[in-house]
């Protein structure tokens, strides 16, 4: 992927937001924000089975809402380590209720040494862009599926067979959760198998396997009659790197 691609990309998401936007100020019975805010302060940030900072993390977000089209920008901030950050841009369609086409672009910023937001370039950019696909399913069958697949950036490269660095390995990651009465339970595999024997090491895992297995539980805590503050709860293990951590949050 090169530079006129990637501007493509966000020219489109551009033309979406302001498009949208048009109509909605055409149209003067529109009173709904489509703009929302959030924010989760979360004793650790785990992503995928992976610890990010080994620090509780202050999570914002602002979304961009119309129809079946969403857009935003969301971040996780480690409150004592100023180099484990990150700001990630995103934009999904949902098709018929049910499946949602996602594009990320992850990025971490490097708060300790100076760091250049705008590098597309394929060797040296810090930005990870990722293509998903989601299923949802109905409220009888309270499944959900991923599969995601890094395309362009800092994903983990192969090595060639004199040792140099070749292309990238196209990182893919796959999790089924299901959502039962009081919680839900997640399971997510690392699809990538790496070449160890030349040193390679992969974005999620060294090898094929369960990287992110684990349960989540929320309960509202009653502030007063009419807020209540959701608090969240996970249990989740990595199985392949042998790691386990409980997490506990509350998202405003």
């Amino acid at each position: 992927m090169n530079k006129f691609i990637l501007r493509n990309i966000f020219l489109l998401i551009f033309i979406g937001l302001t498009t949208s936007n048009v109509l909605a100020q055409a149209d003067s019975s529109t009173t709904v924000n489509p703009f929302s805010v959030s924010c989760d302060l979360m004793s650790r940030y785990v992503w995928r089975g992976t610890d990010f900072g080994a620090s509780p993390s202050i999570q914002p977000g602002i979304t961009f809402t119309k129809g079946n089209f969403v857009a935003g920008v969301w971040g996780a901030y480690a409150t004592n380590s100023r180099g484990t950050q990150e700001a990630d841009l995103f934009a999904s369609y949902t098709l018929k209720k049910h499946f949602t086409f996602t594009i990320t672009d992850y990025f971490f910023p490097d708060e300790v040494n100076t760091y250049n937001y705008f590098n597309y370039q394929d060797s040296t950019t810090g930005h990870v862009f990722e293509a998903s696909i989601s299923y949802s399913g109905p409220d009888k069958f309270p499944i959900t599926l991923l599969l995601a697949t890094n395309f362009y950036g800092a994903d983990a490269h192969k090595l060639k067979a004199d040792g140099s660095q070749g292309g990238i390995q196209y990182s893919t990651y796959a999790e089924v959760s299901y959502a039962f009465k009081y919680a839900d339970v997640f399971m997510g595999t690392n699809l990538t198998n790496v070449d160890r024997s030349r040193g390679e090491s992969g974005f999620y895992g060294d090898y094929l396997g369960v990287v992110n297995f684990g349960i989540t539980t929320t309960k509202d805590i009653k502030i007063t009659n009419d807020f209540s503050l959701p608090l969240k709860v996970s249990l989740i293990t990595n199985p392949q790197a042998q790691r386990i951590f409980l997490v506990a949050g509350f998202s405003f």
